[in-house]
């Protein structure tokens, strides 16, 4: 399927959600074919999910499957040849089907991810990154594979108005308004896993910042305006430049 499949916006965001998955691949967030991330097409209940068998350095825009609220394959030349992940469709169907403003949505089992989900007290605010996210996170604990469709509204529950949430002892879960709010969550977000574990891996005593600092941090991130992450996200997509720009096809 090429690009006059579909209507202008569709094969765009198509393309920037391959994109997306490339640069998730190269950043570590991968987990070979699992894991999955996913936008909605706007003034639809569709959104785009990856095929199950399909590396996140190997996406591109005509692969990646439009499913409807029930899990069904829209489109008819997939439906015989392509698999979505039970689970990766009811963790994204949980926030996609019931959160409006959410555009796009990442899940990741990154080591430093799935090791902070495994920490009781989940992120600290230890680091500039992780005071980005103060008071943001909710959490959802871990049921088993998210395969049962029951689960689906307790994710939802737990989500509630936030747009991160720390599955526990799995992994996270990122939405944006956008693809590019959506990835410089994602992106800063595993920063803070990571220096997290350093800082507590190097065995020194924890300098934790005044709770206000951390809450001051978060308010002024939510209050960047939404364009600023289009400028990170086609900045990144400069990253891909040895692809020559194969995940368009």
């Amino acid at each position: 399927m090429a690009a006059t499949h579909y209507n202008e916006e569709e094969w765009g965001i198509r393309c920037d959600l391959a994109a997306l998955y490339r640069l998730a691949d190269r950043f570590g967030m991968s987990d070979l074919i699992y894991t999955h991330i996913s936008a909605r097409l706007p003034g639809t209940e569709y959104f785009l999910i990856n095929p199950l068998g399909t590396l996140f350095g190997q996406m591109t825009a005509s692969a990646l499957v439009k499913v409807g609220p029930d899990g069904q394959i829209i489109d008819p030349q997939q439906r015989e040849t392509v698999r979505v992940n039970a689970a990766g469709f009811n963790i994204h169907a949980a926030v996609h089907l019931h959160r409006d403003d959410i555009g796009c949505v990442i899940h990741s089992h990154s080591v430093a991810g799935m090791a902070v989900s495994a920490q009781a007290d989940g992120l600290l605010p230890l680091t500039q990154h992780a005071m980005m996210f103060h008071g943001r996170i909710a959490f959802h604990e871990y049921e088993s594979f998210a395969t049962r469709q029951d689960e689906r509204g307790r994710i939802t529950a737990d989500l509630g108005a936030h747009d991160i949430m720390i599955l526990r002892n799995h992994g996270m879960l990122v939405g944006g308004r956008s693809i590019g709010e959506a990835f410089h969550s994602a992106y800063h977000l595993e920063r803070a896993f990571q220096a997290q574990l350093h800082a507590m891996a190097g065995g020194a005593a924890l300098h934790m910042p005044q709770i206000s600092v951390a809450a001051e941090t978060a308010q002024r991130m939510q209050a960047i305006p939404i364009d600023h992450y289009d400028f990170f996200f086609n900045a990144c997509l400069g990253l891909l430049a040895s692809d020559a720009d194969d995940w368009r096809r």
